[in-house]
This record gives C-alpha cells, structure tokens and sequence, in this order.
C-alpha cells in the first residue's frame, strides 16, 4: 500500500512538476505586497485627509488576496494527485494578480481626493423674520468679526429660533475670506458620547481615522488637523453638557479659531468659558403675529377670523416653532367653523391639538427629562400650580418648597433657602423659568413660559395628578365629580369663588395640597375637609374667609397651614391635634388672640403673625416651640427676652423687645452665633 502511495505522489509531481517552485514564488510576491500595504496604510493614517475610493478598494483586493493565499498554502499541503493541476492553475492565477496589485501600490495620482481641505457647505436656512432677528444676528456676527472673542454662546428655551439664527452665521462665513470657508457645524446628539462627536467632526473635515485608533489618539489626529486649517470656526448645535474640548481634540482657541455653541442651559456656557454669551428671546406680540401670517400664506383675514387668530397666536407665547406648527396646520382653512374649533382646542392648553403635540412638545419635554434630579423637576412642576402669567415672588416659592418638603432637607432654615435659590437658578439657566423683575416692588421674581406650562401641566396628568384651575376667573369651584380619588394637589388660586356649596365632601384621600388663595371666599362648610384625611398643605391666603370650619381641626396631617391677608378672619379652631404642623402664617388677619393648642405645636418651624390684632402672648407658648427657626411678631407686643432666646433654633426674628436691656442682651446673643458660625 506505502508502495503504491508513493507510486501516485511521484506521478502527480511529474504531473506538475513547478508548483512547488511557483507557490514559494507566489510567497515572496504576497510578502512583498504585505509591506506595501503597510507603507500605504502609514501615509494614510499620517495625512489626516481623504483617501480615494480606489485606494479603499485597493486596500480590500490586498487583504482578500492574503487570506486567500493562506487558504491554497493549506489546500497544497494536503493535496492528492488529481487536484494539484488545478491548484497549479490558481497558483498562476494568483501570482498575476498579486503583480498587478504591488504594480499599483504606487498610486501615481496620489491617495487622496483633490479637495480644499473640506470647505463647509451652505445650509437649507429657512428665511429669517423681524426686527428681533436681526438684531440677534448682529450680535452674533459682531462677536465672530471680534478678534478678542475666541468663544461664543447662544441660548435660549427650545424652539425660539437658535439653530436659524447660526445657520444664518454659517452660510455668511463661508463668505468671509478670514476663515478660507473652513466653517464646520456638528449637530451634537442628544446622547452624546466623546467616540461619536469625535467622528462628527472628522466626517465634517473629510478625515479618516486610523483603524481601531481610541479615543486619545483620535483626539491627536483631530488636533494636528485643525492646527494645518489655520483660521476656523467651529459650530456645535444643541449642546446639553459641558465638552471637555481637548478630550475631544478640539485646540484651545487662539487668534483666528472660534468656538460657537448653541444650548438651552446657559450653565453650559458657564461651565465651557465662553466669553460671550447671547440669549434669544422670544418675538415680540407684532413679529410673532407677522411670522403667523407669513407661515399661514395670508396677507388679510375676514375680521372674525383675524380675532381668533389673534387669540390663538398669543397663546403660543412668541415661540417661533409653535407658531410655524399652529400655521402650518391651519393653511388653507377658510371656514369660520374650523376656525373656531381650534381656538376652543387651544383655549386650556396648546397642547390639545395633534400637531402642536407631536411638533413642539417633544422639543420642550427633553429640556424637562434632562433635568435628572427629581428634586428639580418636582420644583419645576409646582411652578404650574400658578396661573398662566404669573409672577410668582421667588422667596414665597422657596417657602413653599421648603413646606412641600420638594428639596433635600437641610439643617437650616438659611441652608434651606440656598438650596431654594440654587433650584431657581438652575431652572431658569435651563430656559424652563424666565426671570421676572418687579419695579414696583422692588422683587425678583420667576415666570413659565406658556408652553412650558401647558408641557408642565401635561406632566402632571401622566404622572402625579394635580387640578389645576388658577387664574380662569372661576365663579364656582369646580363639581364634585372633578375631584377624583388620585389627585395629588389642587390649585384653583385666582379665581372669583365666593362659596362652596354646602354639603359638598370631595373624596379625596390621596390629596396633599389644597391652593385657594386669592379668591373672595367667605366660607367653608364643615363637611368639606371631612374626606381630605391626608391633607399636608392648605392655603387659604388672601380669601374673604371670616371662620374656618371646625373639620381643619381634624386634619392631623397637615403640616403648612397659610391664612395670610385673610383681612376678615377673627378666630381660628383649635390645633391642638395638628401637632405635625411645621409652619403656621396668620400674618395680617383680624386675629385678636392665639389659637388654642398652639402650645401643642412642637414641631413648629415657622410662625408668622405680623399685623395682626394680638393683644398678647401667652407666657409659656414660646418656649414650647423651640424648634422655631423663624418668628414674626407685630411690633405692638413686646415679648420677654428670654423666651426668644430660648429658641436655640432661632434664625430670623421680626418683633420689638421690652426695654433697651432686652435689646442689648439680644444683640449679645446674635453676635455670639454670629462668631460661632451658626
């Protein structure tokens, strides 16, 4: 059997006597094709520009041709007689080509694509409208004509028209001759990632990375790029996180490199170093009009239509993308009827309507979602308790979100209130709150934008149930059957309610807040609280109420009771069972004596009786309370020195002392938590 083995591999051998020879031929040639590959790769990987397609191709041809080479060596080595002649023939085969791939290896019209180093390209911008605009885009443009400002942002809430504006920027410096055109716009993705902006920017600079290059190296070959572009402007969309720009390979700015970013936190900014920062407001009542009736391809309106567009057009607060949408759905419509139909569906809420819905409500409610902390965006939701307009004072605010118990707790009342403060400004940072300035007043205050209301209140219907009805003028409180089960809080502030009808008990276990203030209600039937066991807030500030219903006395989880401005309220019930009780405002009422159990009160924090007609306090009550951070006495009672200096957690006292050594020893013991530090 050896014999006639050995019979047959001599007989194949003198069948094809050089394949042998040919395959250690063919070796050499894929050895040799092997290091060209490795030259052209490094010329590649060290250019930082855009290969051709053929050299991708090139590329494939050498890598199949290797792994295909590397199969025959195998199928050789194992081969019977009446197959090596077809292997001879892919032996021949393969070296021709493996020829013609080394021949070609010297690209003799280059590796790269003949172009000016990747010159921007003009946009789709939409056309721009009104006074507004223009003076935004002279403010951006004079910034990037500013040689000193290297850095530039822009913000403002989401869809007031900060990507027009840049795209305006964008196409005019493409025709600024101090930038070549090497103008570069990146859209950052919502869920951004340094590997991803990374290739963004080397797609918009027509440069390929090394394979398998990380993030470090990456960033090296961006750097070299942008260092051979010379003068530059950089414009990255929709940035919700600070970018560390030299992980990403961006150079630090220098005479002739802009940065641009467009955002709706202004803490981005902050965070980032730009030295000039721009907000876009929202258009003013006339420009938002002239852009609806641009969008709506109308020049005239039948009065009667033209007064509910109006109204419609208001409701969209000057946002420049509700306006569009609202426009856009309603072209072409010239019966009255549908007109009248859509003002009814954005009377409560724009958000009624499946366009305004789909177009701009995702827009606003990722600016909600990127808050993350929930302590944030419970704060943010409260705001939506006010009535459309509002100008809420901040410190009220912050009073409220301390008795909500909406915040991280904090030792302090004043440690509370920096939080209060710190939230507020995030919020606003974060175009999710305006700020609001009362002349008259001499306030701060906050303010929602419309839509980011209407989004807020929508929140509130997925998710904890709130009612809310303040500020629509309401005569009566709303029907029984309204009051469901599941809501969490109710606000019917602001309205024109006189009375509750008698006999009305709501059932509403599950209730925490109950706002309303600012209406001239005269009374509350006893039954009323009687199905409100949970109850924690209740607010009846600036009412007409002249008694309260015995039921309040009940409430035994109520924990912030406000009855200020209740300029008719003599008398208020015991509260001796309300001992959670943390904060108690009876400021400004008719109020001639404490209510009784307020010794029982250990937990209070705050106690707030300014103007009213107190003739006394009762020796003893004060030092009950000696969890009071806050005491606001009216000026016409002295109290004795002692008992307030007795409150070891005394923070903010408003009140007058018995003589000028109470006074003396008073200050003495500020001075002396002063130097404590507390």
């Amino acid at each position: 059997m050896a014999e006639l083995l050995e019979i047959v591999t001599n007989a194949a051998t003198l069948l094809c006597p050089d394949l042998e020879k040919n395959t250690q031929t063919l070796q050499r040639k894929i050895e040799l094709l092997k290091s060209r590959k490795v030259d052209v790769q490094a010329d590649l990987q060290n250019a930082g520009k855009k290969r051709k397609r053929e050299v991708e191709d090139w590329l494939i041809n050498v890598e199949n041709n290797i792994t295909e080479f590397e199969t025959l060596e195998q199928e050789i080595h194992c081969s019977r007689f009446y197959s090596r002649q077809k292997l001879a023939e892919q032996v021949e085969r393969m070296t021709k080509e493996v020829m013609e791939l080394v021949e070609q290896s010297d690209f003799p019209k280059g590796l790269f694509l003949e172009v000016d180093e990747s010159i921007g390209q003009l946009m789709l911008t939409p056309p721009h409208n009104g006074q507004a605009f223009l003076q935004n885009f002279d403010d951006i443009w004079a910034s990037l004509m500013d040689d000193n400002i290297l850095s530039i942002g822009i913000y403002g809430m989401g869809g007031v028209g900060k990507t027009t504006l840049v795209m305006h920027a964008h196409d005019n410096l493409l025709n600024e001759p101090k930038f070549s055109g090497h103008v570069y716009w990146i859209t950052v993705s919502q869920e951004f990632s340094i590997h991803k902006l990374q290739s963004d920017i080397a797609q918009a600079l027509k440069l390929d990375f090394a394979r398998g290059s990380d993030e470090k190296k990456r960033a090296a070959q961006l750097f070299q790029t942008f260092q051979k572009r010379g003068s530059f402007v950089l414009i990255l969309d929709d940035v919700w996180k600070q970018i560390d720009a030299e992980k990403i390979g961006i150079p630090p700015r220098r005479d002739g490199c802009k940065l641009v970013i467009t955002s709706r936190s202004k803490e981005v900014y902050h965070r980032m170093g730009c030295q000039r920062i721009i907000k876009v407001n929202t258009l003013s009542e006339q420009e938002a009009w002239e852009l609806f009736l641009k969008k709506l391809g109308r020049d005239e309106l039948h009065p009667e239509v033209e007064e509910i567009c109006k109204k419609m057009v208001k409701r969209c607060g000057g946002l420049p993308l509700a306006l569009v949408t609202l426009a856009g759905s309603m072209r072409g419509v010239t019966d009255i009827h549908e007109w009248r139909d859509a003002s009814e569906e954005l009377k409560e809420s724009c958000m009624g309507r499946a366009d305004m819905e789909n177009e701009v409500l995702p827009i606003l409610l990722y600016s909600y979602d990127r808050l993350r902390d929930p302590k944030l965006q419970r704060c943010f939701l409260y705001c939506s308790l006010y009535p459309e307009d509002f100008f809420i004072k901040r410190e009220e605010l912050i009073e409220n979100f301390i008795s909500e118990e909406l915040m991280d707790r904090r030792l302090s009342w004043r440690a509370e209130n920096d939080q209060g403060h710190a939230i507020l400004n995030q919020l606003e940072r974060a175009c999710l709150l305006e700020t609001a300035y009362s002349v008259y007043f001499d306030v701060y205050h906050v303010k929602m934008h419309d839509l980011i209301r209407d989004m807020a209140l929508g929140i509130t219907k997925r998710n904890r149930r709130y009612m809310v009805k303040a500020g629509l003028n309401l005569r009566e409180i709303p029907a029984v059957q309204e009051w469901t089960e599941d809501l969490d809080k109710i606000s019917l502030m602001k309205n024109s309610i006189e009375e509750i009808s008698i006999g009305m008990s709501p059932n509403c276990p599950r209730l925490s807040t109950l706002i309303l203030s600012q209406n001239p209600l005269k009374s509350i039937p006893d039954c009323f609280f009687t199905q409100m066991r949970g109850l924690r807030t209740l607010n009846l500030s600036r009412t007409s109420i002249q008694y309260l219903p015995h039921s309040i006395s009940d409430l035994e989880n109520l924990k912030t009771l406000l009855l200020k401005h209740c300029s008719s309220l003599k008398s208020v019930p015991t509260l001796e069972k309300l001992r959670l009780l943390t904060r108690l405002d009876l400021s400004y009422t008719k109020i001639e004596e404490l209510p009784e159990g307020e010794e029982s009160l250990t937990n209070l924090k705050v106690l707030d009786l300014v103007r009213t007609s107190l003739s006394m306090i009762p020796t003893g009550v004060l030092h009950s309370l000696s969890l009071l951070q806050q005491l606001r006495l009216p000026f016409h009672i002295g109290v004795p020195i002692e008992e307030v200096l007795a409150l070891k957690q005394l923070e903010d006292f408003y009140g007058s002392v018995n003589n000028v050594y109470d006074l003396n020893r008073f200050i003495t013991f500020l001075l002396y938590f002063s130097n404590l530090g507390i």
